[in-house]
């Protein structure tokens, strides 16, 4: 079977429709597919420097519902070894307290994913003709024991987070936040947190257990991996167990933007504010899809009315360009609740966004 990325050497023109040469056939397109998958920057209008890149087909050539879903068609690769970003997922729900089904994410958003194109048309940012990306796969994570899944997710991190890679994770429920912090605090030290969310995920015990996906910030505060000052919470909102359900994370310094801050608005100034405050030191973009009214994002597991639009998810994320972004993840899309697979597609978008914002990042 024909694969597209198997070696090619950058001259050769393909008459098939899996694979062509992208400059012969499509002028404005910048990128070739190249040796091992990789795309060569081959016109000169581009102000581009040469060094190859992994760049996804063109579904002008490459059929979308072809091949193999990885995430936005890139090249999959088993470490982060010479990369600058690398899309992970994390598939468990084990920490789900409603529904589950989020194990499931990882492989539906890779699979929507083949929707994504190379550039941003609405930023211009060019992230194939900036960084070296792949998907990494799944961790191997233990459906059994949600302790011992966080100690491998914790373990796997460290890794990638050891060769200059910054993840974007793929989730999984929200438990997943707390291993992966504590692997981005052990490198880079306290982090600031944009944490975009229906819910503050800080309760300290729920039904006996001190790790789930409503604890995982509460325990990232107790060791220490959160720069508190530099913590921002969008979007909370739903009835709580108490008058005040975000009290502990004022009491932290943590900065609440519930719901009824964003209706009706664009959150280009929050977010303007937000950069502000989290200053040149690292930051950790944390994004749970339920933030999304579901009537936009339904397949998620604890759906609260009256949320965030897709319009203003994506203000919030291009709102983190400039920042220096060291991780970030999208969490909490449940497939088996997402009838027409829109959730698991905005997840995917949100992603791309995502890298997008990245640092070192290049715009046209």
């Amino acid at each position: 079977m024909f694969s597209i990325w198997r070696n090619l050497p950058l001259s050769r023109t393909f008459t098939t429709a899996a694979a062509v040469d992208f400059c012969a056939l499509q002028p404005r397109q910048t990128w070739a597919l190249c040796n091992n998958g990789r795309g060569l920057c081959v016109n000169p209008n581009r102000k581009c420097s040469g060094k190859r890149y992994n760049v996804p087909p063109s579904a002008e050539f490459v059929s979308r519902v072809s091949g193999i879903p990885t995430m936005a068609k890139l090249p999959y690769q088993e470490t982060a070894d010479g990369l600058d970003a690398a899309f992970v997922g994390v598939p468990i729900d084990t920490g789900t307290s409603n529904r589950p089904g989020a194990r499931f994410g990882p492989r539906q958003i890779r699979v929507e994913s083949a929707m994504l194109r190379a550039y941003n048309s609405g930023t211009r940012a060019a992230p194939y003709e900036s960084l070296m990306v792949a998907d990494i796969g799944d961790v191997n994570v233990n459906v059994f024991d949600l302790k011992d899944t966080c100690k491998r997710i914790r373990e796997v991190y460290k890794k990638i987070l050891a060769t200059g890679c910054i993840p974007l994770t793929m989730g999984g429920d929200h438990t997943i936040a707390y291993p992966i912090l504590q692997a981005v605090a052990e490198k880079h030290g306290p982090v600031g947190l944009i944490h975009v969310d229906a819910h503050a995920d800080t309760s300290d015990v729920i039904l006996g257990e001190k790790i789930g996906h409503g604890t995982p910030f509460r325990r990232c505060v107790e060791e220490g991996l959160l720069d508190c000052k530099r913590v921002v919470q969008i979007g909370l909102r739903g009835s709580g167990y108490s008058a005040d359900s975000y009290e502990w994370s004022r009491a932290q310094g943590f900065r609440v933007v519930q719901v009824e801050e964003c209706w009706f608005k664009s959150l280009a100034p929050l977010m303007a504010e937000v950069k502000n405050q989290m200053g040149k030191g690292p930051v950790y973009l944390s994004f749970d899809i339920d933030a999304l009214d579901p009537g936009f994002a339904p397949g998620t597991g604890t759906p609260e009315i009256a949320g965030l639009t897709p319009i203003q998810g994506v203000e919030i994320i291009r709102g983190c360009r400039g920042l220096n972004l060291v991780g970030c993840d999208l969490v909490e899309v449940s497939p088996p609740y997402d009838t027409t697979g829109n959730t698991a597609l905005t997840g995917a978008n949100l992603l791309f966004e995502m890298l997008c914002v990245l640092p070192k990042i290049k715009y046209y």
